[in-house]
């Protein structure tokens, strides 16, 4: 394998990167967290790797690399959160970490090895926010499909005969149809204790897996094993103090369930700072105030996590005490960036806020599979799956021929419209086998 000149491997390595499902422009900012991250022989590596999750033995053939020597190799990485082995047929197909749900997370996971959290957290926070590029990459040309949705808290939905809340949508539903769970520390609250700007008072050890997700964390030492008591425990205490649950955004395979809140949470963040409302996709479902039952308290506009509601005051006409007018206040939802959560409504002694069904459908992929498709079709990146071999000529390009014609704007709006996206993705499972 020939070697990238070391001046060029951290700009190659941001390029691969960029590539993936989560967009990552180069700024100075990316380029210091990448040379924290990753050794120049790990960014070698990473650069030659497939962008498809793939086998030893196929990563040993497009590098170049002995499957001997790459094995222990990929396990380093693997353990340091820049490579995902995934365990599927029998057998570890490996892939390169995007940024998020990727390195992001597992490096501010990481409790074992030489450490360097604060520098770590101080980087992803000004690569992420100090500036709109990365937002502006990955949403900011009305982009739908993220890696996260919100989940209802299932008592909040209003108690009515056209009402349904699908087991997707139930936290206490992806519990049950798991055996095996985990937790480890919030990548978000482990980022903003060492910047000193975590606003809850909860323990670091918030982030909960579950089945494959689990399992993966466990193995390469993000996590530790919990039953399934103690996850029912966690999901009690963050409606206790409410949090907002927010799991994969995938209707079959969810792996992880978070715990957010809006002094730590990265997606909610993204949401305040750039408006884009689908850093976090909602709920099917959106909190609606019953005026009559509502007194302005404001608990509703305190709770929610993404300042979605606000309290307005409003002349009723009627004279109160002094014969001074009276003011009615009342809730008033947001309905552009409310999540669906039903924190607020949780926080509502009078019970006036609920979740109702949204008029407009939201749209949930069914699986991994579909996200990370749909997500590379948005981003420009859909040709990466397809040619994937990063050291081939003719694949390079065909990307390029491929990712120019993905990239017009009619095509991709034909892709992604209601009427053709169930037949592509139908004809991409059929082509790869998936």
């Amino acid at each position: 394998m020939g070697h990238i000149a070391a001046k060029d491997v951290y700009r190659k390595l941001g390029e691969k990167i960029d590539q993936t499902s989560v967009r990552t422009p180069w700024t100075p900012a990316f380029r210091d967290l990448l040379c924290s991250l990753y050794t120049p022989e790990d960014a070698e590596l990473i650069i030659r790797m497939p962008y498809r999750p793939s086998t030893l033995e196929r990563v040993s053939q497009i590098t170049g690399l002995p499957a001997a020597s790459l094995r222990p190799r990929l396990e380093s990485l693997c353990s340091k959160g820049l490579v995902c082995d995934i365990w599927e047929n029998e057998q570890y197909l490996y892939m390169i970490s995007p940024f998020v749900i990727g390195f992001f997370e597992f490096t501010m996971m990481r409790t074992k090895g030489e450490l360097s959290p604060k520098l770590w957290a101080e980087l992803f926070q000004r690569y992420m926010f100090g500036d709109r590029d990365f937002l502006d990459a990955n949403f900011g040309d009305g982009q739908i499909i993220s890696v996260m949705r919100a989940l209802p808290y299932e008592e909040t939905v209003a108690d009515t005969d056209h009402v349904e809340i699908l087991d997707y949508e139930k936290a206490s539903a992806l519990v049950a149809e798991n055996s095996i769970f985990a937790v480890g520390l919030c990548s978000c609250r482990h980022e903003k204790h060492h910047l000193g700007t975590q606003g809850c008072d909860v323990t670091l050890e918030t982030c909960t897996s579950m089945g494959d997700g689990a399992e993966f964390l466990i193995r390469n030492n993000f996590a530790r094993r919990i039953d399934k008591a103690e996850m029912v425990d966690i999901l009690a205490r963050s409606r206790d103090m409410g949090f907002t649950l927010s799991t994969d955004n995938v209707r079959q395979g969810a792996g992880f369930i978070c715990h957010c809140c809006g002094c730590c949470c990265n997606l909610m963040h993204g949401i305040k700072q750039s408006g884009y409302a689908g850093v976090l996709v909602s709920s099917s479902f959106i909190a609606e105030c019953e005026k009559s039952g509502c007194n302005g308290c404001g608990l509703c506009a305190k709770a929610c996590p993404i300042d979605a509601i606000h309290i307005r005051e409003e002349l009723t006409g009627d004279l109160g005490t002094g014969g001074k007018p009276r003011k009615l206040r009342t809730a008033v939802v947001d309905t552009s960036i409310c999540l669906g959560c039903g924190v607020c409504a949780l926080k509502c002694k009078q019970k006036a806020l609920q979740l109702k069904k949204r008029a407009q459908k939201v749209f949930h992929p069914e699986d991994t599979f579909e996200r990370v498709i749909l997500q590379c079709l948005e981003r420009g990146t859909f040709q990466n799956l397809i040619f994937d071999n990063p050291n081939s000529r003719t694949q390079e390009f065909m990307r390029g021929l491929a990712g120019g014609f993905l990239k017009l704007s009619p095509v991709k709006k034909a892709l992604m419209s209601d009427a053709l996206r169930s037949r592509f993705l139908h004809a991409i499972r059929n082509a790869t086998g998936a």
